[in-house]
């Protein structure tokens, strides 16, 4: 049993605020407090990896001994150093258990129980490695969702999810916990990662162990340690930002830390986003003085605002005049979208909300009862709550107004008054209320950092899980890099590169999944081109997912082949199953006789072409680089492409568009990757 004094025991919590709000403290600070700490990961119904040398870690006190025991018979030992660092390497067998494990401190011991040797995977990415199983429904949904949650009863693979957290400096700290998989944990869990651990739990019979390390809206280079950055003068100006700031941050933090708090967790999980009190009741009341608050011009995302970068609750208010002839009638309110969560109100009464994940794009639209109706003032009142990447009310100015029955519309864009009230950071809330505007008067950084910013998210969400021992990593990123698919041919890789070298292993397996077609802005195609030329490194594989998208939503609904082809990729080429784990790819062309002959790799027992909606997506150019719609015949496996107005072919490209979905398979059913034989 761990045995902390009750002094001991309330620095432990402050420091863990002082971390959540990213001060970046040293371990040699927990350690002059007399704090013994294991890495959060390290708890029970853990998975550790099997077969491996595992580093187990924390802080305590200098020269105090640590024992790491091991239920399988294997101990480790060591000496807090003169930092307050201590970490051993604890041996572990072959995959099995439920085992216990003991860390001892002095005096002190943390026993663990229901641990499970087997394959850890770590998860990470963007809103697509995001999408929990339940999805975000309406727009954003998961096939068989209910069906695929109801059945997770899977005791032998266990969950981590690692909150959210971005910082200007490597912290080693992070919240999460270890559950067993079941309908009760999945349901939030990444159903990308849920499909690819289920598939390799069904065919390897070990445990697994997913972390999920994910944020939506997310560049590459967020992703990234500032040591992996360095040779890309693209990020010489952000990283000295960054530096530059690090003491307005911690004036920032600390002002932040006055306010109370409360944990997302602490509130019932089934109304995430409604009920929460903050302090705020009175900003939906008619007759609540918000002449001291700013404006906002709507619709926008309230980043590009003074605002700046902001996860958490504001208040938008407007007072309007209404027609006489309108009074005593039922009008309706339209807001457009609003980005993520609404309460919305009229005249101090709650005329409708969204409080559901995933209705960043959902248009509100709400009834006005004509009880409310009374006079020609109309108070509306909007409180959104933004939990990642954008937020605020947003979209085309137009759909907003207030309507009547008759054609007539009062327009609502232009000023609104807003007001912050609570501000989300690590999965809490700080409370600022709404007496006073405090986030205004807040001290100011001398950058705007948000988790979009280079290195950040490494800092706050890959640093504190180094070194824990893993099998490898599955990631599914790149929609947000698109605008800068150049620079991204060469980041990309440095990142696998400098996680290899942070986890300590030359080669870890790093399987990733290609972005789906989708109406990106014109760049998609040279976006996948880089990712496919990431294969290059070596011990990587790649997700081809043109057959399994929605080009209609950015957030496809199949992520069954998703985490099954990451899967694949893993047998083959990890646990060494002879499968094919890859469609066709582009190797060489040759031309013969006005023809394009296209050869290609793994299409061994031959290719298979499938129309979408009438189109094949095969492109042919003479050498005037004029791509015209291209005639495509099977040649075993080998293409045949041709165009009667081209005599002199030169080049060929294949679902080149944005948003091309794919037609070209191997006999496997495995598709191919878009493709160009140019370099023009």
């Amino acid at each position: 049993m761990q045995k902390l004094g009750i002094a001991c025991l309330w620095f432990l919590t402050a420091v863990s605020l002082l971390f959540s709000l990213n001060l970046g403290f040293s371990q040699a600070m927990l350690a002059q407090s007399n704090v013994f700490q294991i890495s959060p990961f390290f708890q029970d119904s853990m998975v550790l990896q099997q077969k491996s040398s595992v580093p187990v870690w924390g802080v305590g006190i200098p020269g105090v001994n640590i024992l790491v025991k091991g239920g399988w018979g294997k101990r480790a030992s060591t000496k807090v150093d003169s930092d307050g660092n201590w970490s051993v390497s604890l041996i572990t067998p072959k995959a099995g258990g439920p085992y216990t494990m003991s860390v001892q401190h002095g005096d002190s011991i943390v026993g663990l129980k229901n641990i499970l040797l087997g394959d850890v995977w770590l998860c990470s990415g963007q809103s697509n490695m995001e999408m929990p199983l339940e999805g975000w429904p309406p727009s954003d949904t998961i096939i068989n969702s209910a069906y695929e949650i109801n059945h997770a009863q899977y005791p032998e693979i266990r969950l981590f999810h690692l909150q959210k957290n971005y910082s200007i400096v490597p912290i080693k700290t992070g919240a999460g916990k270890w559950e067993v998989c079941s309908p009760s944990s999945v349901h939030t869990f990444s159903a990308a990662a849920f499909f690819f651990g289920k598939k390799l739990y069904e065919t390897m019979k070990v445990p697994i162990g997913l972390i999920e390390a994910s944020w939506g809206g997310t560049p590459v280079e967020a992703w990234m340690s500032k040591d992996m950055l360095k040779k890309f003068p693209t990020f010489d100006s952000t990283l000295h930002q960054l530096d530059a700031c690090r003491d307005s941050m911690a004036v920032l933090n600390a002002w932040m830390s006055k306010f109370p708090s409360v944990k997302v967790s602490s509130h019932d999980p089934d109304h995430k986003w409604d009920g929460w009190d903050f302090q705020d009741a009175q900003c939906a009341r008619k007759d609540f003085d918000d002449s001291s608050w700013e404006d906002m011009i709507l619709p926008t995302q309230w980043e590009i605002t003074a605002v700046g970068e902001f996860d958490g609750a504001v208040w938008f208010r407007k007072r309007i005049e209404i027609p006489k002839s309108w009074i005593k009638k039922t009008l309706t309110v339209h807001l457009g979208p609003v980005d993520d969560v609404d309460e919305s109100y009229v005249n101090g009464v709650k005329v409708g909300e969204y409080i559901r994940e995933g209705g960043w794009k959902i248009e509100r639209v709400y009834t006005i009862p004509e009880s409310l109706v009374t006079d020609s003032v109309l108070q509306i009142a909007v409180r959104v709550i933004d939990y990642g990447g954008g937020g605020g009310i947003w979209g085309d100015g137009k759909k907003m107004f207030v309507g009547c029955d008759s054609a007539a519309v009062i327009r609502l864009e232009g000023p609104w008054k807003y007001l912050p009230v609570a501000q989300l950071q690590e999965e809490k809330f700080i409370v600022f209320g709404a007496a006073g505007n405090h986030y205004k008067n807040r001290p100011k950084l001398a950058y705007n950092v948000g988790s979009r910013i280079a290195s950040v998210l490494f800092n706050g969400m890959i640093s504190p899980a180094v070194p824990f021992a893993l099998k490898g990593v599955i990631w599914y990123q790149g929609e947000d890099n698109v605008g800068h698919h150049d620079l991204y041919k060469s980041v990309f890789p440095a990142m696998i590169q400098g996680w290899r070298k942070e986890f300590g292993v030359k080669n870890l397996p790093f399987y990733y999944v290609q972005i789906a077609p989708y109406p990106y802005g014109g760049n998609a195609a040279y976006l996948r081109e880089a990712q496919f030329q990431t294969l290059s490194v070596k011990n990587t594989g790649m997700v081809v997912t043109l057959d399994i998208g929605n080009p209609q939503d950015i957030h496809p609904a199949n992520k069954q082949d998703v985490g099954t082809r990451l899967a694949l990729l893993a047998l083959a080429k990890t646990y060494g199953k002879k499968i094919v784990c890859s469609g066709p790819v582009y190797k060489s062309m040759k031309v013969v006789k006005g023809k394009i002959i296209l050869s290609f790799d793994e299409a061994a027992r031959g290719l298979v072409l499938k129309e979408k909606n009438g189109e094949l997506h095969f492109l042919i150019a003479g050498k005037d680089g004029v791509f015209k719609k291209a005639v495509v015949k099977i040649q075993g496996s080998k293409l045949a492409v041709s165009n009667p107005e081209i005599s002199k072919p030169a080049a060929v490209r294949y679902a080149w568009g944005d948003a091309d979905e794919g037609t070209l398979f191997n006999k496997e059913g495995l598709p191919a990757s878009s493709f160009r034989t140019d370099a023009w």
